[in-house]
């Protein structure tokens, strides 16, 4: 990881085409500019970690059974097929 010192005003260049400028900063943290062509793909690392841990908790997720067994008054048994008669 590379680690700088920055005070407002000055800026990072990054990949040759992706600028990181120092906007302000106080108590709360840093306000950054980020200038870059319209084809990159900016994205806060928190919102990426969302989209991954719901990812891990579909692909880990309960059969449909159990989601069923959990819904108030169904049972897998009364759920319908999908031509829309019960199961036996």
């Amino acid at each position: 990881m590379l680690v700088l010192n920055r005070r407002e005003g000055q800026a990072v260049i990054l990949d040759g085409d992706i600028k990181v400028v120092v906007l302000s900063w106080d108590r709360r943290g840093v306000r950054l500019g980020i200038e870059a062509p319209e084809a990159k793909t900016i994205l806060r690392e928190e919102l990426i970690q969302e989209v991954v841990a719901e990812n891990e908790r579909a692909r880990a997720g309960d059969d449909t059974a159990a989601l069923v067994a959990r819904l108030p008054g169904l049972s897998p048994r009364a759920a319908p097929a999908p031509g829309g008669t019960p199961l036996p």
